[in-house]
């Protein structure tokens, strides 16, 4: 799969939004049929999903499906699936259970992103991810459903930052998902006014180790594919250090550009060129 720096969510029964969003720029779309559809909308919801991606494909498409225990997943599944999306968005997922009970449900090459912090059980279960199943492509969290699952009054300080529970729920999310070796993907920002905003916040998601972000708004995509792109500098300080080991086999530390680099550096630098492939 393509790398995932941004995804955009387009509401489920909203096609002409849907073949909108294709020349947008983003990297995925995720195709809604949970929160920002009805339960009176759904069924059109679905109908309009499957005509799209029985279309040819011209860039990865999950579907956010409605949760394990809605009720409504099955339809959901029913209706998707012969047209092959890309991936499943599995909202309210606690863990490996979750992860075993959808892959069960999946053939193909259709991979999962589940979205790993809405219920306060989800909070354990983050570590859990990894040898599950190869469909796991990823591994994001959200701020708005866990402050509702537990009567908190919202997830966010007055300046806009998360408060502390809400801090460690991304924080799980960002380690779950370097625990299971697969991308973390960082949570929207709701104000699609404030790019400058987001361009802080994206920034601060990419010097987490998060490496791609969700938007609810097509102005978001230009920022956040910026933010998650290395740039020339980077890249071609890469390529320096990963250079210098090679010219120096078996050192455990060198010196570039007046600084001590060593074995965490090489990871990194090998890691920001693997992006890029």
């Amino acid at each position: 799969m393509a790398r995932l720096r941004s995804l955009l969510f387009v509401p489920g029964d909203r096609p002409e939004r849907m073949e909108k969003a294709l020349s947008l720029g983003a990297d995925a779309l995720i195709l809604d049929l949970e929160d920002a559809v009805t339960p009176a909308a759904k069924p059109t919801a679905r109908a309009a999903i499957a005509a799209f991606l029985a279309a040819p494909r011209r860039m990865t498409l999950f579907v956010r499906v409605n949760p394990l225990d809605s009720g409504l997943i099955d339809d959901d599944l029913a209706a998707i699936l012969r047209h092959g999306p890309d991936g499943i968005m599995l909202p309210k997922a606690e863990g490996a259970d979750s992860l075993r009970a959808l892959d069960a449900r999946l053939s193909g090459d259709i991979v999962i992103l589940p979205i790993a912090s809405e219920t306060a059980a989800a909070i354990f279960t983050m570590g859990s991810y990894g040898g599950v199943t190869p469909r796991l492509a990823g591994l994001t969290w959200g701020a708005e459903d866990l402050p509702a699952a537990i009567g908190a009054a919202t997830s966010r300080e007055a300046d806009g930052s998360y408060t502390a529970p809400y801090q460690l729920a991304r924080s799980l999310a960002l380690f779950g998902a370097h625990a299971a070796g697969v991308p973390a993907i960082e949570t929207v920002y709701p104000d699609f006014r404030d790019l400058d905003g987001l361009a802080a916040y994206a920034a601060r998601g990419r010097r987490d180790g998060f490496t791609g972000m969700m938007a609810i708004h097509p102005a978001q995509i230009a920022v956040i594919n910026a933010a998650f792109t290395p740039s020339d500098a980077e890249i071609a300080h890469a390529r320096a250090i990963v250079a210098l080991f090679a010219a120096n086999p078996g050192a455990g530390a060198l010196s570039l550009d007046g600084k001590m680099v060593d074995a965490p550096h090489l990871k990194s630098a090998q890691r920001l060129l693997a992006s890029l492939a």
